[in-house]
């Protein structure tokens, strides 16, 4: 039987106004899906006029300026509907789906649709439940003692795998696919008797010991920032009284 790392997977990514999952906004995504290693993967990209102003700090990460996107991008509305069915045919597929850094993608994902179609991410994917391979969650559990960053970039170095175009939505999911089947090879004693839905319930308890460790980190360093332990999906916020 094949494994997981060598069969089909999709890949998604988005790039955003900024890094704050409740109040920024997705203005380009893509859905990379391969059949496997050697098959040719086939991209669906989105660009999004998002309705507000690009800043400046992320324009200059991923390229795209207020004028490109009020151009050439679409509204949110039908672009945040065709990117949850995308999510939802490959859930209903058995597809595992790869997002680097789950947790941000993801929720800015659910909070765009409730923003702009009053639906949540699960009412798109109904009973088909997601199988998450995060990379990010993957590395830094299977070889926790390496030192250094683990940005995109810095997987794809350390995994030999070529990222052409950085920050480009489709670019960075297909790195982000071959990084995880690099992780699948490399771990593959670890990790080759393991299905993707129990790879996925473990991620969750992964990626919350390593969230408990970073803010750890953070407290002993004096650092106010909170690391949330949700994975692949944060809770919302309550409102406001």
């Amino acid at each position: 039987m094949t494994c997981w790392y060598e069969g089909p997977l999709a890949a998604f990514d988005t790039e955003t106004t900024g890094v704050d999952v409740e109040g920024d906004r997705i203005v380009s995504a893509a859905l990379v899906i391969q059949d496997g290693p050697d098959a040719r993967p086939r991209s669906t990209r989105w660009l999004v006029n998002p309705g507000v102003p690009v800043p400046a700090g992320a324009t200059a990460v991923h390229g795209l300026t207020d004028e490109h996107l009020q151009l050439n991008g679409r509204w949110p509305a039908p672009v945040m509907e065709e990117v949850a069915r995308s999510l939802a045919e490959q859930c209903a597929a058995g597809r595992p789906l790869v997002i680097m850094n789950a947790p941000f993608d993801l929720t800015l994902l659910d909070r765009e649709l409730k923003r702009h179609r009053a639906a949540s991410l699960s009412h798109y994917l109904g009973q088909n439940p997601l199988r998450v391979l995060d990379p990010r969650v993957l590395d830094k559990h299977l070889d926790r003692y390496r030192k250094g960053r683990r940005t995109l970039t810095d997987l794809c170095e350390h995994y030999g795998v070529t990222l052409e175009g950085a920050h480009d939505a489709a670019a960075d999911a297909l790195a982000a696919l071959e990084v995880v089947r690099a992780v699948g090879r490399r771990y593959a004693s670890r990790l080759e008797r393991l299905t993707p839905t129990e790879l996925h319930t473990l991620q969750a308890t992964w990626h919350a010991a390593q969230a408990r460790g970073l803010q750890a980190w953070f407290t002993r360093q004096g650092t106010p920032e909170v690391v949330d332990t949700a994975w692949p999906l944060r809770p919302e916020l309550p409102a406001a009284a």
